[in-house]
């Protein structure tokens, strides 16, 4: 495949293709009320739109990430507590970055939950 692997996308419509890991960590640390999400796509997997992270902010300070690949269902969620001093926003951004580079572990780093309907907005 000949461009991009990954895209990430912030609450703005502000797009990064292929994202360090810096950028991620960097996009995830300026989350705040007014700006409350990022998704991280896959570009490399079919179909489009199918295969990605997202993390979003709660009014809390918590987060919450979900993960989908093909399918209805496998779209899963978790939700981290509010993160304290400055190692923020960790541990989201360290399953944000092993899954985008695809290392082993991510899927035990988080209580994940099968995503249904009851559980929020589809997107």
């Amino acid at each position: 495949m000949t461009g991009p692997v990954l895209r990430a996308r912030e609450w703005c419509g502000r797009t990064w293709d292929d994202p360090s890991e810096e950028t991620l960590y960097g996009l995830l640390a300026d989350l705040a009320p007014t700006h409350r999400f990022v998704v991280v796509e896959r570009l490399d997997r079919r179909p489009r739109g199918h295969h990605y992270m997202q993390v979003y902010l709660n009014d809390d300070l918590s987060y919450r990430v979900e993960y989908r690949e093909v399918g209805a269902d496998r779209r899963f969620w978790a939700e981290v507590p509010r993160p304290s001093g400055l190692l923020a926003p960790q541990p989201v951004a360290g399953v944000l970055a092993d899954w985008t580079a695809e290392r082993p572990g991510w899927r035990e780093a988080l209580p994940w939950r099968p995503w249904s309907e009851e559980d929020g907005p589809d997107g």
